[in-house]
């Protein structure tokens, strides 16, 4: 595998801690929460993340990608870390690109998926369970994991002025 395929597997990999991050112990209610009437819920947000990455995807084995719909939250965190999974797993097999690059795919989809991660932790903190901060250079992120049973922190911070 050549280092920019090599990188993107990382990048997958860093998505995946991120979005658990966010996502780590979150009340049962935090899925259905809606910050304002025209945001989306942390369940369609997860949903959408899906979506990028499928579309992602197609850019290498073609077709069109539309995330299916779950009966609840869990079953759509389940499916965004299968569709992670199988994109790291063709960037591994080293599947043609088509018609872009890594460079075209980070700057997009993979890119806007991270976007939502950061999104996930804001809507943890207006729902009132803020994510704790940790130092993410010393993170525990590998491309070998990209399910939801992702490490703890490595480097919580110690300082949380804003602990609830």
């Amino acid at each position: 595998m050549d280092a920019k395929r090599a990188m993107l597997r990382h990048f997958l990999a860093a998505l995946a801690y991120r979005t658990q991050k966010a996502l780590r112990d979150a009340p049962p209610e935090f899925g259905s929460f809606r910050a304002s009437p025209q945001s989306r819920t942390p369940r369609e947000l997860v949903r959408h993340m899906d979506s990028v990455l499928g579309y992602a995807r197609t850019f290498l084995v073609g077709g069109k990608y539309q995330a299916p719909s779950f009966d609840s939250f869990g079953e759509t965190i389940l499916h965004f870390h299968e569709v992670l999974a199988d994109l790291a797993r063709h960037f591994e097999a080293e599947t043609d690109f088509g018609d872009i690059n890594a460079e075209i795919l980070l700057q997009g989809p993979l890119s806007d998926a991270m976007t939502h991660a950061g999104q996930l932790a804001m809507l943890r903190r207006l729902s009132g369970s803020p994510v704790p901060p940790e130092n993410f250079i010393f993170a525990r992120i590998s491309p070998v994991n990209l399910g939801q049973d992702q490490p703890p922190p490595a480097r919580p911070d110690e300082d949380w002025p804003e602990k609830p």
